[in-house]
Parts: C-alpha cells; structure tokens; sequence
C-alpha cells in the first residue's frame, strides 16, 4: 500500500560507504543521462503568501502557522539529509515553497517511509512528500497532488560484471527499498513472470532494506547484482558513485509523484492551487534545475490523477 522507491545515510548529503563514499538518491522519469548535475548550493527566488490560497488553508491550520510534513530522509536527491543533519531536496524545497504560497512555515520530519501515510491518516503529518508514486491504491486511503512525473530503473556495477539483462532479472539478486513500487513490481509483476517462463524468480522476492542507501551499497559491495529505484535517484547515485555504477536499460514505467493528505481533506484544493502556482510562476522549476531532475517537471498538477 506504500510503494514508492527507495532510501539511509552514512555520510554527508546521502551518502552511502563501500570502501568509497557514495551519495544516494530517488525516483522521477529523468533522461537516461540523468538531466542536469545537482546544486544544491542554488538559491530560489523568494515565495511570497498569495491571498487567494492563503483563504483556503483551513482555519485550524492557519491558526498553527504551519504545515507538518513527513519525508522518508534517505532518498536524494529528493528528501536527504546533509553534512549537519539538515534534511534537503527536492520535496524539501517544494514544500517550503507550497507552505509560503499558503502563508505558512513547513516543517519537515524525518520519517520512516511506511510510517508516513498512517501518520497523515492519524494527524501527525498534515502532507507527505517523501517521492510518493500516485496510483489507483493510494488514492484509496489518501488524496494525491500530482507535481512530478517519475519512472523506475535499474543500475548495476560498473562494466556489467554479470552481464544483467534489465529485460529478464529472473534467477538474479536484486536490491530494492521495502514498500517501494519496485518491490512490488518485483513480487507481483516480474516473479510471476519468470514462474510462467519455467525459471527461476529474483531471489527472495528482492533484497529488501529500509534505506535507499543500503540498496545502492549492496550492489557497491558485491552484495547484490543489481538495484531497482526510481530514475532520479538511480541516475544521482551513479553521478555520486565514483564510476562504481552505471544504468542498464531505459527509464520505464512513468508515472506521477503526488503530495499525500489526508483523503477528503480541506487543505487539498489549497495545496494543489500551490503548486500549480509554482509551475505558473517558474519558481517549480527552479527548485527542479537546482536538483537536476528537470526532466520529471509537468505542466499541470491535478488531485488524485494516477493513471494506474
């Protein structure tokens, strides 16, 4: 129910240690060269409070002076945290610059990535922006705000040691974030297809770990032959990795990224009004040439618009 992509951090900005140090990150539909290289050290245009948006926020949430957000901080360059355990990017950006438009502060939690939907549906997050894949189940128990279009890919060691093949993954060891899209992908889709071809299916229904960086070190390590994630992030830590990685294959599976809230929720139609003021006002991709991940940027954000 909480597919997305991938996510630890073992060193400043996401990095990930396998004898080099390796940043890490998450999941949009980026070109296979990756778009344009990061900066996080670019400045974004000041956000100023529209009082037309401002007169949707809900009473009780004006009053607080803030919007709570749950973000998974292991997962660049979309939510990760730096050197001095600041959480940063992508998503960060955005939800500073929707909580402006709102007249509002956001304020950014680490959070498990599981833990972030049950904690929008208890209160605790008012949004989660945390590189959430909109689809037909999530719309279910959340509403979805789409801002970003993402793909999934797979990366493997550098010169392809095992000769992968993103085309047939069966009988491999393949490293995956738990409860993201490609470990679903993997149990519902590939296996079941290997099954049907008399081979045997990626071991264990994949690797599985809590944290992007873990998977991406897994496969630095040796541990496992190959990572699926989703393509920015892919495409991040093969620029971080020190020529330890490279992509095999195409970007596939594009689909949008949405902002969670609470299904039925009086502040979706606020939020979904801001971020489509971004886009409008060219500060939206700002925030996406400064991570380098322009080629996810949509034009129009909807509420719950997954297409599968």
């Amino acid at each position: 129910m909480t597919a997305r992509t991938q996510r630890t951090r073992l060193l400043a900005a996401g990095a990930v240690v396998a004898s080099v140090s390796l940043a890490l990150t998450a999941c949009s539909s980026s070109t296979d060269d990756g778009g344009g290289a990061p900066n996080a050290g670019a400045s974004i245009s000041a956000v100023k409070a529209d009082d037309k948006l401002v007169a949707l926020v809900p009473a009780d949430i004006k009053s607080s002076g803030k919007l709570v957000v749950g973000a998974d901080a292991s997962y660049a360059p979309d939510e990760f945290k730096d050197d001095s355990g600041k959480i940063i990017g992508m998503d960060v950006d955005l939800a500073n610059a929707i909580a402006a438009k709102l007249g509002l502060k956001a304020d950014v939690q680490d959070s498990g990535f599981t833990a972030i939907i049950p904690g929008i549906q208890s209160n605790k997050f008012q949004l989660g922006m945390s590189s959430f894949t909109d689809n037909k189940e999530r719309e279910q128990i959340v509403d979805m705000v789409t801002y970003f279009n993402s793909g999934s890919a797979i990366a493997v060691k550098k010169g392809n040691p095992d000769k992968i093949d993103p085309n047939d993954l069966c009988g491999k060891k393949v490293a995956v974030q738990t409860g993201t899209t490609q470990a679903d992908e993997i149990k519902d889709t590939r296996n079941p297809d290997c099954v049907k071809a008399g081979k045997p299916g990626i071991q264990n229904d994949g690797d599985k770990f809590d944290l992007q960086t873990d998977v991406t070190n897994a496969v630095v390590s040796g541990r496992d032959q190959a990572l699926m994630a989703d393509s920015q992030v892919v495409d991040y830590a093969i620029k971080q990795s020190g020529g330890q990685l490279e992509k095999v294959g195409s970007t596939y599976g594009v689909a949008p990224y949405g902002v969670a809230l609470a299904k039925g929720s009086q502040l979706t139609p606020a939020v979904q009004a801001a971020v489509q003021s971004l886009i409008d006002d060219g500060t939206y991709k700002q925030i996406l040439a400064k991570w380098g991940v322009e080629a996810g940027a949509i034009d129009k954000s909807t509420v719950n618009g997954a297409v599968s």
